[in-house]
């Protein structure tokens, strides 16, 4: 059975998409840790990150680091952070999270509350500096 993140890649879930690739798809949290947190995804179903091969493994952080780019330009954090879990959805990803203030927490779970225009906003925000090669 195909994971959520399998089907986002299909389109059968909507989603607030940054990026893709022929390998990699990467799109906004919908849960969001803090404004424009963005999650990269291999579009192979690979639950375990650390089970893809090395060149995949390799380039999908290439890859997400394209993307963290794009969220600098666009977002204006301090950096972006990086948090692997894993747990949620058994499909590997990679979590990119706008740090905004000195000593904000990294943590998955808790969210902030954006409108659907505001997360339409951002994404359009973030695809278009990713489209630009940030």
């Amino acid at each position: 059975m195909a994971t959520i993140f399998t089907k986002i890649i299909r389109g059968e879930i909507p989603c607030y998409k940054i990026a893709e690739n022929s390998r990699f798809f990467s799109f906004l949290d919908i849960r969001p840790a803090s404004k424009g947190h963005t999650l990269v995804i291999p579009k192979a179903e690979t639950d375990y990150l650390f089970d893809l091969d090395d060149k995949d493994l390799a380039d999908m952080v290439v890859f997400a680091k394209s993307v963290a780019k794009a969220m600098d330009k666009a977002l204006s954090p301090i950096r972006t952070g990086v948090i692997v879990e894993g747990m949620e959805v058994p499909h590997a990803h990679i979590h990119l999270i706008p740090i905004y203030s000195e000593g904000q927490k990294l943590v998955l779970g808790g969210h902030v509350e954006l409108s659907q225009d505001e997360m339409a906003e951002i994404a359009a925000r973030i695809r278009k500096e990713w489209e630009a090669g940030a």
